[in-house]
């Protein structure tokens, strides 16, 4: 008998010692890892396994005291606080307040009142959750922080759905699960499987099937369990919904063994699976089994006090049940759970309706008529810019417009001057014509003539003169590229003597020279001539010595004063006339 005594010691001190050297070694383990590491552990054990996220928080705020790094010991106490009882999770929480006082980030303290929130929605408190959420979003929209007024949001719409508003919870869940992008895939993915529910509330039974079917898919391909078994729960309830009974069944009895197993998932995926397997048998008309799963679902309100509104379902079917079972005792033992979950809900439920609009929607609203307003306003500042701009560059246009008709109306008058002057002035074809003289008539004084003549002597500065009489008469100034050094060369003189008698005599230099020459000789052949003015004008300017269209009519306006296009249409209308 002693023998056995001691070997049932022995034994046991060995297990404890075993479990001491294994938890060491985990220990261990999880003080080498870095606080992105410890998180992903933390967050890959949630729901449900509490050994080893207490263990994993714990290490993670060790590790932020030692290193006395306030913003991870700060991120520890969130850690800490899940998988808590509520007391325990408002004495972390309010731990994270204390030290994130002075934070200069955008996230607080806006996340502890979103953290409190949802605590308190946890616990069936949704006054206190409501109040938290309103704080929440109060603090995010004066940081700016998106992410988090998404949160204050959705969570504020998960309330409006306990209230029966499913068709605006649905609008605000479809707004952040596709357009913001600021959120975790796994929080829109989240959004989206209450996104489904909502749409199965409302009859959207096509689009809540979608959003099923992509969390069903989304589950298998990166091998999320949970996410999983909660769109298959979701399903089951889709075809509850359907009236598809032993489909309902045969999906939502998988979701029980995962559900139930090893406590995996939350007090919700619990009551939810065996009230919707518990409505499948009913519908079924397995009154026993129905009332079964019924049952269970008391058994677990009784000692988590999780409340719910289909709650009133099943206490009203039990209570039928035994009516029609004649159990007396247990139809008022079941009646007086009815009353008491009706009257938890019923408080809950004014304290929503009320508090909701009024502190959410209707402040929401004006927010919205805010900036609505500022919107319109901004549109017609906007529209009254636009119309100052355009009646601005419409007087513009117009003053523009009148003065290209002003230049046009002056441009036809010198064209019209120039065809008149050529035709009255018309000499003989090797003689320059007297339009240039009108254009620009060279004033040669004594003073010129007498300044020539210390360079250059009367003699050789009258032979240059009759070579240039030469050059002007028998249109040599038509040939391309003719120089300064070409045309003295030419006339047998040098380039200086050149240059001071066509300076001093001509009254311009050998460029100006060459050209006028040449417009002059386009001004009277295009007036004449109207084979040649039939010509195009790349023709033109190539026979009268130019080497390029461009460099022709540039050198038109500048010598005329009036553009080439509006010469020659001058020339058609007169010739016309």
């Amino acid at each position: 008998m002693m023998k056995i005594k001691y070997l049932l010691l022995f034994l046991i001190i060995g297990n404890v010692l075993f479990k001491a050297q294994i938890n060491n070694v985990e220990k261990n383990i999880l003080e080498r890892l870095t606080y992105k590491e410890l998180e992903h552990e933390f967050y890959k054990a949630l729901p449900g396994d509490t050994n080893s996220t207490k263990s994993i928080a714990s290490s993670y705020l060790k590790k932020a005291k030692f290193e006395k790094n306030t913003t991870q010991i700060a991120e520890g106490y969130v850690l800490l606080h899940y998988d808590e009882d509520l007391p325990n999770a408002l004495k972390y929480l309010d731990s994270l307040q204390h030290i994130t006082k002075n934070s200069k980030g955008n996230a607080y303290p806006a996340r502890i009142y979103l953290l409190k929130g949802n605590l308190y929605f946890k616990t069936d408190n949704l006054q206190a959750a409501l109040n938290n959420y309103i704080l929440g979003l109060k603090y995010a929209k004066e940081k700016g922080n998106k992410r988090q007024i998404a949160m204050a949001h959705t969570s504020i719409a998960y309330l409006n759905n306990y209230i029966g508003k499913h068709a605006e919870t649905a609008k605000v869940l479809r707004h952040y699960a596709y357009h913001a992008d600021y959120l975790t895939i796994d929080e829109r993915n989240s959004l989206k499987l209450n996104l489904a529910d909502a749409y199965i509330e409302i009859n959207k039974m096509d689009s809540a099937y979608i959003l099923i079917q992509e969390g069903l898919q989304g589950g298998k391909k990166n091998n999320d369990v949970y996410r999983y078994y909660q769109n298959l729960g979701l399903l089951g309830y889709y075809h509850l919904h359907s009236k598809n009974y032993q489909k309902a069944i045969d999906g939502l009895s998988e979701c029980e063994k995962y559900f139930f197993t090893r406590n995996n998932g939350s007090k919700r995926d619990h009551n939810y699976t065996l009230l919707y397997l518990g409505k499948s048998y009913a519908g079924l008309q397995k009154k026993e089994k129905a009332a079964d799963f019924f049952r269970k679902i008391d058994s677990m309100v009784l000692k988590t006090n999780y409340i719910y509104p289909e709650l009133r379902d099943v206490y009203t079917y039990l209570i039928d049940y035994y009516k029609e079972n004649n159990d007396k005792e247990k139809q008022l033992y079941y009646v007086d759970r009815f009353l008491k979950v009706d009257q938890v809900l019923d408080t809950q439920f004014r304290y929503i309706s009320r508090e909701l609009p009024r502190r959410y929607d209707t402040p929401e609203l004006q927010q919205e008529k805010e900036d609505i307003t500022n919107e319109l306003t901004k549109r017609k500042s906007l529209f009254y810019i636009v119309l100052s701009l355009l009646l601005i560059s419409h007087l513009l246009f117009i003053n523009v417009y009148f003065k290209y008709k002003k230049s046009e109306k002056n441009y036809k008058k010198i064209a019209q001057d120039l065809i008149q002057s050529v035709n009255e002035n018309r000499v003989g074809k090797n003689k320059e014509p007297e339009i240039e003289q009108e254009i620009h008539p060279v004033e040669i004084t004594e003073n010129s003539e007498d300044k020539t003549s210390r360079t250059v002597s009367e003699d050789i500065a009258q032979t240059i003169l009759k070579e240039l009489e030469i050059f002007e008469n028998k249109d040599q100034f038509l040939n391309k590229g003719i120089t300064l050094g070409s045309l003295a060369k030419k006339i047998k003189t040098n380039s200086k003597y050149l240059s001071e008698i066509i300076n001093t005599y001509k009254g311009k230099n050998f460029a100006t020279y060459l050209n006028d020459l040449r417009i002059d000789y386009a001004i009277s052949r295009l007036a004449t001539d109207r084979k040649f003015r039939s010509y195009k004008i790349p023709f033109i300017a190539e026979e009268l010595g130019y080497n390029n269209e461009q460099a022709f009519t540039l050198a038109f306006k500048k010598r005329t004063g009036t553009p080439l296009s509006i010469y020659l249409k001058e020339i058609e209308n007169m010739s016309s006339d």
